[in-house]
């Protein structure tokens, strides 16, 4: 048991892949190298897919289409008239996350399974959120929203900054974080057979639920804060 709790305990680390010789020594963790290869292989991704559209598309395109009116249609539902400035952020934080979920079936350690990971996660869409509601409504509307839906919800409105961001970050980082737990104790327990049917629920099926999660309650804040007076 010693040597299993030992060996789950280095799969829970966040090692230093290297260090970039500025400033003093700049450390990069392996959550970051995988984050930098998930962003390289969809901006290649998107590169290649997008050079040579053509009005009768092929597989590759008609995918690409899929999704863009996937996204469309749900950011319209949610979101409202002016869904078309979120549309490509959720979008993309729908690609990347799914992609840091999935990337344990290539061996690599998926990067949100590191606090700090899925905190900036939270913490840009909290950026888009609130900045998007002071953009609209202007200053006054913007505050005003913390006023709703009476004055009295001040306090609590003002809590949500905090609250919101932070139920986005651990959702996802807890979520994540106990699917690989399982998955390592299984791999241990018994090595051959049993966890390809594991990985079919904790790395594929879980890890596509948590985006979807996330994209959601994204896209729900969002339709929130756009919301007339």
């Amino acid at each position: 048991m010693e040597e299993i709790k030992q060996e789950l305990m280095a799969q829970l680390e966040n090692p230093v892949a290297f260090t970039i010789p500025v400033l003093g020594g700049i450390p990069v963790t392996v959550s970051v190298v995988v984050s930098w290869i998930i962003m390289a292989a969809l901006t290649l991704a998107a590169i290649l897919m997008t050079r040579n559209l053509k009005p009768v598309p092929g597989r590759a395109q008609l995918v690409l289409e899929m999704f863009v009116g996937l996204i469309n249609n749900f950011c319209k539902d949610i979101i409202g008239p002016e869904w078309k400035r979120f549309a490509p952020w959720l979008g993309t934080v729908a690609l990347y996350i799914t992609c840091a979920n999935l990337i344990g079936l290539v061996g690599l350690v998926p990067p949100t399974k590191n606090l700090n990971v899925t905190a900036a996660l939270g913490l840009s869409s909290m950026a888009v959120i609130y900045t998007a509601a002071f953009r609209v409504h202007g200053l006054r509307g913007g505050l005003g929203q913390f006023l709703k839906p009476a004055p009295i919800m001040l306090p609590i409105n003002l809590m949500e900054i905090a609250i919101r961001p932070l139920s986005l970050c651990m959702r996802l980082f807890g979520n994540v974080l106990a699917a690989f737990i399982v998955m390592e104790l299984v791999k241990m327990v018994v090595p051959v057979a049993l966890p390809v049917a594991f990985s079919l629920y904790f790395d594929i099926f879980d890890g596509v639920i948590q985006t979807i999660v996330f994209v959601f309650l994204t896209g729900i804040f969002i339709g929130e804060a756009l919301e007339e007076e």
